[in-house]
Parts: structure tokens; C-alpha cells; sequence
């Protein structure tokens, strides 16, 4: 008999049995039912009852919690905020109405969303003893490194007059980090640059300050190119929220114990840094930088088909669209409607970029195994095509993705059942041992380091 439990359905649809192989015991488990999706398996109390762990690395099966924000169907391509379909959004609304959808769960009146404005634009100023901070890293700092210092400062700026079990102090810490956000962004890019400050302006809206606030002038006008602004507004409502990914999941998981909202955003932002997170669309820059000509995407097209090649095609396929990455064809209506405003000709990275998708997307291998380009892809290019440098790509991503990590963090604040994150773990070093004095250790030359070290060269 095995030692492994096994599932089955209790017959009236409404939750499961598992039975333990071994000694024939029988677990009753109820299904939760969502408004859309599968439903779950609640496991609460499974351990108190039956003493056994499940295990799930990367938690791809596993609801980590309730929530009404977003909905994501991978496998046919559907992503909802609020229940509003993202083409729709992307299309017909603003990132301002967004932030007030994912904040309140409904579109604003227009009274609604020019107060909600109004409001966001009060706390867009930076404190001028947090302008400090940015001469306390080096030049050269990435400006994501720059983000989750200055973001986790901001803790220390509104932390006596925070509590968070008030609803209208959650929403103000809400406002003012969504305003705050790109002055942060852009002042990290210009600290970099050697410029000069500036300050917010109010008379522009959220996507058109984030360009001034990065690319103007002190010693001249700046006006925004409309394109680019659009442009650059619907990259921030395409990345405002993506459900549970491992960015919100860290700012739940800080915030569930209690934590200053500043600084689980910060955590978020550490977490979106990744390469395999929000750095995937700087990643697809890299990968066109080592393709190098147009000349050469075959070959490199040849090494992704082969399973023994390392090299990988960044911005193609996603872990989650199994047909088709809703807001990847968004992304590229508006790629080319900016590569039609700036033209391309004297960047040969754009040129390859839109080679290798149109191959890509003739090719056999890439359409039977639906690795088609994502939101990565097309905003990289985007984003390169506007200015900005590589290493402010995962920057705009976090503050796109802001509004969704307080929306979360509001949402998990809010219910009075909230208990604190812990996962546990499947547990395989040693078993309890004695202590053995320091005379009785085996001797240099008698110890298997790369046991501990995993044979590598560690510094």
C-alpha cells in the first residue's frame, strides 16, 4: 500500500474525499466556488487533520487567497479587471480611471474621476528631505535600486500618522503612493543623467508628467508628443494588475504581518526587479543586442528549437497565456503606431526587433507551439522607441503595477479574517544530530565542500 494520499470526488459535486492508501482513512474536503474559474480545494485545516503537508513549489496549484480585482484565463487569452475586459480598458479608458476601477471596484462618474484626479495630484511633491536620498547612491546605481530605497523611505515619512485599520488612511497611503510613484521613477533617471530635479506639473495628466518628469528641461519648453503620451498611458493600465503573480503575492505577504504600506510596496518592487518578473521586457533588449544583426535571427531563431541550446527567445510565450497574451496585441497596435511617429530607420535594434516578430510569427515551430510575442516584447521595443533606457524599463512597469499592489494590499487589510503569511516546507537536511566538539570535526581535506556549495566557484 502506498503512503500517499489520493483524491476523488464525493459524488454531490460540492467537495472531495481523500483517502490515505495506507490506512484507508477517509478526509472530507469542501470546493470553493469563485464567481469565474476553476474552483478550490479548501485545505485550511488539512494539516491539523490528517498531519500531512501537500506540497507545491511555486504555488502553481494553490490559492493563496480571495480576491475580486482580476481574472486571468490563461488558456484563452482573457485578463479582467474588475471584470472589465483589458482590450476594452486599454482602448476606451484612461490610467487615471483605471487606478479608480482597481481602487473602488467600479468606473468612476465624471465627478467621480476628476476629484479622484484632483486628489491623486495634491501628493504628486516629494518631501524635500527624501530628495536627499538620491545623492546617497552612486552614479551608475540601477534605478530599480534606486526605487526600493527611496519607496521604503517613504515609511519613514508617513509612519506615526499611519494606522492601518482605517479605511480612509489605507486610501490616503493608496493616493499618495500612486502619485508619488513617477517623480520617484523619473528623478532616479535623471540623478543618473546629472539633470536637474524637477517638479511635477499639474496641469498634465498621469502619463504626460511621467515623460516631463523624465525628459524635460530646465532650459527649455517641453510639450509631450500625444503618441507617446497614449502610448505610454496604456503601458501603465496593461500593467496596473496581473492577479496573483510573485510581485502582489510579496506585498500580501509582507503586508499580512502588519507592515507600513510603503514598505510592502517596496518589497514589491524588489521582487518585480527579477528577470523572470518585470525585467523580462529589459531582457528582450539584451537578447536583440546579442542577435546583433538582422543577418543572424535565423541562427538564433535555429538555437531556440534546440532543446540542448541554453538561448532562449525573451518575449515570446508567457508562463500563463496558453494561446494568446491579451495585452501583447494591444502592445503591438501601439508599437507600430509609434515606430509610424518616430520611424525606426536610424535604430537598428528596432529594425531587428520588427524582423524577428514578423519571422516569428510566420513560423511554423512558433505558431503550433503558440509562442507568440508577448507584452514584453512589444513593450521594450516601445519603450526604446520613446527614450527611455533599458534600465528604466522595469521602473515604468512598477509604476504601472503600483495601483494594483495597494489594491491588493487594501483588499487584504480590509477583511478581518487576514492571518499572517506562512508557508511551510517539505523538510530533507539532516535529522536530528549531537553537537560535536570542535576536536572531534574532520580535519581541512576530509569535508566534501561541495555538498554545501553546489560545486561552483563562490565568492
Amino acid at each position: 500500500m502506498t503512503d500517499h494520499p489520493t483524491s476523488k470526488s464525493n459524488g454531490n459535486g460540492d467537495g472531495f474525499v481523500l483517502t490515505r492508501e495506507r490506512t484507508g482513512q477517509n478526509y472530507n474536503r469542501s470546493l470553493l466556488h469563485g464567481t469565474l474559474g476553476p474552483a478550490a480545494i479548501d485545505i485550511r485545516n488539512f494539516y491539523s487533520d490528517t498531519d500531512v503537508l501537500t506540497y507545491d513549489p511555486g504555488f502553481t496549484s494553490t490559492a493563496s487567497c480571495k480576491s475580486a480585482i482580476t481574472f486571468i484565463d490563461g488558456d484563452n487569452g482573457i485578463l479582467l479587471y474588475r471584470g472589465y475586459p483589458i482590450q476594452e480598458l486599454a482602448v476606451q479608458s484612461d490610467y487615471m480611471e483605471v487606478c479608480y476601477l482597481l481602487l473602488y471596484g467600479e468606473l468612476p462618474s465624471p465627478e467621480e474621476k476628476a476629484e479622484f484626479e484632483r486628489d491623486i495630484k495634491r501628493h504628486t511633491l516629494l518631501h524635500d528631505q527624501l530628495m536627499l536620498f538620491f545623492r546617497g547612491f552612486t552614479r551608475k546605481s540601477h534605478p530599480m535600486a534606486i526605487m526600493v530605497g527611496v519607496v521604503g523611505a517613504l515609511s519613514a515619512f508617513y509612519h506615526d500618522d499611519m494606522d492601518i485599520t482605517n479605511p480612509e488612511q489605507r486610501m490616503l497611503a493608496a493616493y499618495r503612493i500612486i502619485a508619488k510613484m513617477p517623480t520617484i521613477g523619473a528623478c532616479a533617471y535623471r540623478y543618473a543623467m546629472g539633470w536637474p530635479f524637477v517638479y511635477p506639473q499639474n496641469r498634465y495628466s498621469y502619463a504626460e508628467n511621467l515623460l516631463y518628469l523624465t525628459f524635460s528641461l530646465p532650459t527649455q519648453d517641453y510639450q509631450a508628443n500625444p503618441v507617446l503620451a497614449k502610448a505610454l498611458d496604456r503601458i501603465l493600465i496593461l500593467h496596473a494588475d496581473h492577479e496573483q503573480n510573485a510581485s502582489t503575492s510579496t506585498v500580501r505577504l509582507a503586508g499580512s504581518s502588519g507592515a507600513n504600506p510603503f514598505a510592502c510596496i517596496a518589497a514589491g518592487i524588489a521582487s518585480l526587479w527579477g528577470p523572470a518578473h518585470g525585467g523580462a521586457n529589459e531582457a528582450v533588449l539584451k537578447m536583440l543586442r546579442e542577435i546583433g544583426d538582422i543577418k543572424r535571427i535565423p541562427e538564433f531563431i535555429d538555437r531556440a528549437k534546440d532543446k540542448n541550446d541554453p538561448f532562449r527567445l525573451m518575449g515570446f510565450g508567457h508562463r500563463v497565456y496558453k494561446h494568446y497574451d491579451p495585452r501583447a496585441e494591444i502592445m503591438r497596435q501601439t508599437c507600430h503606431e509609434v515606430l509610424a511617429e518616430l520611424g525606426h530607420r536610424n535604430d537598428p535594434l528596432l529594425e531587428l526587433a520588427v524582423e524577428l516578430e514578423r519571422i516569428a510569427l510566420q513560423d511554423d515551430y512558433f505558431i503550433e507551439r503558440k509562442l507568440y510575442p508577448n507584452v514584453d516584447f512589444y513593450t521594450g521595443i516601445v519603450l526604446r522607441a520613446m527614450g527611455f533606457p533599458t534600465n528604466m524599463f522595469t521602473v515604468l512597469f512598477a509604476i504601472g503595477r503600483t495601483v494594483g499592489w495597494v489594491a491588493h494590499w487594501k483588499e487584504m487589510i480590509a477583511d478581518p479574517k487576514i492571518k499572517i503569511g506562512r508557508p511551510r516546507q517539505l523538510y530533507v537536511g539532516s535529522p536530528q544530530r549531537p553537537y560535536v566538539p570542535m576536536d572531534q570535526r574532520p580535519r581541512p581535506g576530509q569535508r566534501t565542500w561541495s555538498r554545501f556549495w553546489g560545486g561552483g566557484n563562490n565568492t
